[in-house]
């Protein structure tokens, strides 16, 4: 799916909630669903009166730095019950993605602790060093040094293959954000020349088949919602779901202004997504 319709810039044009319900609701986290410790507004009330008219509320984030059992806690914790198999995350799919290629594979992390505990538990090796390496793989990761950078260059120029659980340019908090993947994936593809082989987060496929398998639903019948209009909304579109952008997070009026990419719906919050709201 191309996204190269012209640009509107009446922003109050392009504000649009759904007429009707779906089947089932794939919300983003950070920057959708909360920011930093806090659910943002009507999340919770929003997403009890979907489960309460038993429409599926899944939750799907490009995060890696903890599991989705961590997530579901931690929705859980905010008011908002979560079993650990309703959520689904970058790591996660990047477990799934690794054992289908190169199953108990000896790979470098460049990112945090919780991505190489879910890799290791999934029987894979964790290196300290470039020797033997079969894959790099890039992530969000706030203990960066020049030492990984190193040691990502030296197994990439000997081989290894490079792979990345996402590729957000940031990671929304309170008053502003912090550098994501993008950053790392940058650093590596510039010192080695080799672009990334594959990034399994959103918007790619790998993410789309994850939550749709888990969902056993057919897209048309499926909500995407996040608040970024590169990786929740074009994933939504290209995989055949309709797609709302919420503006809470990443994206604002003027960035969707300027966008050529159309959400299907554009919301102030998520109590909107409910017809008559």
């Amino acid at each position: 799916m191309t996204h190269d319709m012209p640009v509107r810039r009446d922003f109050a044009a392009t504000t649009r909630a759904p007429d009707d319900l779906y089947d089932a609701y794939i919300f983003d986290l950070d920057g959708t669903c909360y920011l930093g410790d806090a659910l943002l507004p009507t999340v919770g009330e929003t997403i009890t009166r979907l489960r309460r008219m038993g429409k599926r509320t899944v939750f799907l984030s490009n995060n890696p730095t903890r599991a989705a059992a961590a997530y579901a806690a931690r929705l859980t914790s905010f008011g908002v019950p979560t079993p650990p198999g309703d959520v689904v995350n970058s790591s996660l799919v990047m477990v799934d993605f690794l054992q289908q290629r190169m199953p108990g594979g000896r790979l470098f992390v460049v990112g945090e602790a919780s991505l190489e505990r879910e890799l290791a538990a999934a029987g894979f090796e964790i290196a300290d060093e470039a020797a033997g390496v079969a894959a790099v793989i890039a992530s969000f990761d706030r203990t960066f040094t020049y030492r990984k950078l190193q040691i990502a260059f030296d197994a990439i120029r000997a081989g290894a293959r490079f792979f990345a659980t996402n590729a957000d340019r940031f990671c929304p908090v309170p008053g502003g954000g912090q550098p994501d993947a993008a950053a790392m994936i940058a650093a590596i593809e510039a010192s080695t020349g080799m672009p990334v082989e594959a990034v399994v987060g959103k918007p790619s496929r790998h993410m789309a088949g994850a939550i749709l398998t888990r969902l056993r639903l057919p897209p048309e019948r499926c909500l995407m919602v996040g608040d970024r209009l590169e990786t929740d909304v074009v994933m939504g579109l290209d995989a055949g779901m309709a797609a709302a952008l919420v503006l809470t997070g990443a994206t604002d009026e003027a960035m969707l202004a300027q966008s050529t990419i159309r959400p299907t719906y554009v919301v102030r919050m998520l109590a909107e997504l409910l017809p008559g709201d």
